[in-house]
């Protein structure tokens, strides 16, 4: 028979000192944010029967999450980032702010600071010419209307062939594939790139470990990030997923939605690469994102999240 002792009086009072309740120092909501954590994993112990050897295990586990920076990785891998995009979205429902293109995560790999370029920009610094495929991706950014939006700003990320971003892979250069461009007065952003990878989450690495746990691949489609922003609209966390890619539907990290698929075309022909100004096989992306008016001054800006470098 399970012993259940975190419901009397006792045990409450002991999480109560423990999270400070008892002193007037220290963040009265932090207090209540740990009580709840103490009471809730208590109750769960209790529920689930965890054993002794249990709990150190995960005590073990959270260090080595730490340890290899894959926090940001399982918290997507588990559904919890996908979950605060359908709890802003019903949230945003509520208050009657609809339309524009969806949200979704933003994953733990952006580095502010990109270089900007007007209208225009190449990503790539060139270093995979003989394994890529040259990607030209452009599109034009909306209000909820349909007017082009001037100004903008089209923060895009992605990784490169091997399914890696540079900053967090040392052997590429500083900022390769990553960049700011502004939108002419069209609204539109053109940009040459490589098509990205996808990928894996590392097989000896503690996130999938719990997901061999669950029986569950750690496998990601190959995507593109971004951030958009203008002046009085609110700011657009979002990416896109690329067609025909065998883990578009089948996303580990619950990015991938309805209206965020990016068609990918092909194109083999001598003429339209010249005419494209490059040889051989070549990709285009065309997204035009809508963004939606800021209700108030906040909603202009993304959240202060920690990343892995801030503006300065």
């Amino acid at each position: 028979m399970t012993v259940k002792i975190s419901h009397s009086e006792h045990v409450q009072n002991f999480f109560k000192e423990a999270s400070g309740f008892k002193n007037d120092e220290g963040s009265s909501r932090m207090k209540t944010v740990i009580n709840r954590i103490l009471v809730d994993t208590a109750k769960l112990i209790e529920d689930l029967a965890i054993t002794q050897d249990e709990f150190w295990k995960a005590v073990d586990y959270l260090n080595r999450l730490g340890g290899r920076n894959e926090a940001g990785l399982l918290v997507a891998g588990l559904g919890l980032e996908h979950y605060l995009d359908l709890l802003q979205d019903a949230k945003d429902e509520q208050d009657g702010l609809v339309g524009g293109t969806p949200r979704t995560i933003e994953g733990p790999l952006y580095v502010a600071g990109a270089p900007i370029s007007e209208g225009e920009t190449r990503m790539d610094d060139g270093s995979e010419d003989r394994v890529a495929t040259v990607m030209f991706l452009d599109g034009q950014v909306l209000d909820v209307d349909g007017a082009p939006i001037a100004g903008a700003t089209v923060d895009v990320w992605h990784a490169n062939t091997q399914g890696n971003y540079s900053w967090f892979d040392q052997s590429q250069s500083e900022y390769n594939l990553r960049r700011r461009i502004i939108t002419d007065a069209q609204g539109r952003y053109r940009a040459r790139s490589i098509v990205p990878s996808g990928y894996g989450c590392s097989p000896d690495g503690p996130t999938q470990e719990v997901l061999d746990l669950l029986g569950r691949h750690g496998q990601r489609p190959a995507h593109i990030h971004f951030f958009i922003s203008a002046p009085g609209h609110r700011h657009l966390t979002t990416q896109i997923n690329l067609s025909g890619d065998q883990y578009l539907w089948d996303d580990f990290a619950y990015a991938t939605r309805d209206g965020l698929i990016g068609e990918i075309r092909f194109s083999e022909g001598a003429e339209a690469a010249r005419a494209r100004g490059v040889e051989g096989r070549f990709a285009e992306v065309r997204f035009d994102f809508q963004l939606q008016k800021a209700a108030v001054p906040t909603a202009e800006q993304r959240s202060n999240r920690p990343r892995a470098l801030q503006e300065a």
